[in-house]
């Protein structure tokens, strides 16, 4: 019997007639599964969209997902074609978003309203995905960081961080903190497959060691029990004694690869951080000294093992990530120096405001532009910045209290 046929048996489910009812940091793990998958180097997970039209379009209860539950099938004969067929033919009864397995992630209802898989408390709050049963140690590996992929994937979609029982809920974690639903699974599927493949066990707290690591490489911020965590866009990561400052840009920065690279290895992510290891080229080859790569993120490390860290694309659209030693970059000198001033906004161009001058090793992000303001806005310089690499100037300036980064051509006149 298919999972969505027990749940209508049982009645965990809801069905169309209820609905109004309802809808108004990681820690490094030893288990030799997650050990496994980090060694297999796999490229980031593509999800596929095949939105169907026909599910109903229900809002959750504040509006948005407040994080993932995680099931699977309990269908050891099913394919991940056949569970979604399935499901269209059985959507009033149950259905989730998304399926998974070792090749594929398929999103076919929109995770913007809610899917009804986990009884009516999870349902209005969480998005929800299936994991296709598989038969063979790769396929198993490959589906758990598929999962983990696609969890983080949500999350920092609807700017929520990693939690296990408050954002990443098993279908057991429901059903024992939330109720509505008596499912336990994934727990048997995970701990046969461990034990046949691996020899091992793999539980929740496994799981969220890989889906922090892929959630660290989105650019978000991991988070477990001993950590605390800042979900804004630029961040401090704190472990006991350590912490890693994140701050984020907009994929605008350039780069230098060091001629003279030659101490420093490439990692997955900030070096010492949970779940960090060693990637790709190694010690940096000749054929990437002095190659231009773009960089998106920068994370300084304090607390007894400081030093500043960046993540680079060799294409600015590149999926393929790394994090590289500060020492490993020449970004353009800007030489900053003390100015003053009051000037006019020139708004007859929109020109962009940035929290720092842009492409320098601050990594800079747009965060207004000058027509967001009336014409004849009047603003206070307090510093400027010369980049050697063009001889342009940059004015950090103030308006309505907050400080931004505005080349010369952006101001008029001293008024």
């Amino acid at each position: 019997m298919k999972k969505w046929q027990r749940w209508a048996v049982r009645g965990i489910a809801l069905t169309a007639g209820c609905l109004g009812l309802f809808w108004s940091t990681t820690t490094a793990s030893a288990n030799a599964i997650n050990t496994y998958i980090a060694n297999q180097q796999y490229a980031t997970p593509k999800i596929t969209k095949n939105i169907w039209p026909t599910f109903p379009k229900n809002s959750y209860r504040n509006g948005k997902p407040e994080g993932v539950v995680v099931h699977e099938t309990a269908n050891p004969n099913s394919t991940i074609y056949g569970e979604i067929s399935y499901m269209k033919n059985n959507y009033q009864s149950a259905f989730v978003h998304t399926f998974v397995d070792a090749s594929s992630i398929i999103n076919i209802a929109n995770t913007n309203y809610l899917c009804w898989g986990a009884g009516p408390i999870a349902n209005a709050r969480y998005v929800q995905f299936e994991q296709v049963e598989v038969h063979s140690k790769a396929a198993f590996a490959s589906e758990l960081n598929n999962a983990a992929y696609y969890t983080a994937y949500i999350l920092n979609q609807y700017g929520l961080s990693p939690k296990r029982n408050v954002t990443v809920l098993s279908h057991h974690d429901v059903s024992n903190n939330l109720g509505g639903t008596n499912h336990t699974d994934p727990d048997g599927y995970w701990k046969a497959n461990a034990s046949a493949y691996f020899g091992t066990t793999y539980t929740m707290n496994d799981f969220m060691t890989l889906v922090n690591t892929q959630y660290a490489n989105l650019g978000g911020t991991t988070t477990d029990s001993t950590d605390t965590t800042d979900t804004s866009t630029d961040h401090t990561v704190t472990t006991p004694k350590k912490t890693v400052k994140y701050n984020h840009g907009g994929n605008n920065e350039t780069a230098t690869l060091a001629s003279n690279y030659t101490k420093w290895t490439v990692y997955n992510h900030v070096k010492g951080t949970s779940g960090a290891y060693k990637i790709g080229w190694g010690r940096l080859s000749a054929d990437h000294r002095g190659a231009k790569v773009y960089v998106d993120s920068r994370g300084v490390k304090k607390g007894g093992w400081s030093g500043t860290w960046y993540r680079i694309r060799f294409g600015k659209n590149s999926t393929a990530k790394y994090w590289v030693y500060s020492k490993t970059l020449n970004f353009p000198k800007v030489t900053y120096s003390d100015a003053s001033g009051t000037y006019t906004l020139n708004t007859d161009t929109n020109y962009k405001l940035t929290n720092h001058v842009l492409n320098s090793n601050y990594l800079s992000k747009t965060t207004a532009h000058t027509q967001d303001f009336p014409a004849g806005t009047k603003v206070k310089v307090n510093k400027s910045g010369l980049k050697a690499s063009d001889g342009s100037t940059w004015y950090r300036i103030t308006l309505n209290d907050k400080a931004y980064w505005i080349p010369a051509a952006g101001l008029n006149g001293n008024a």
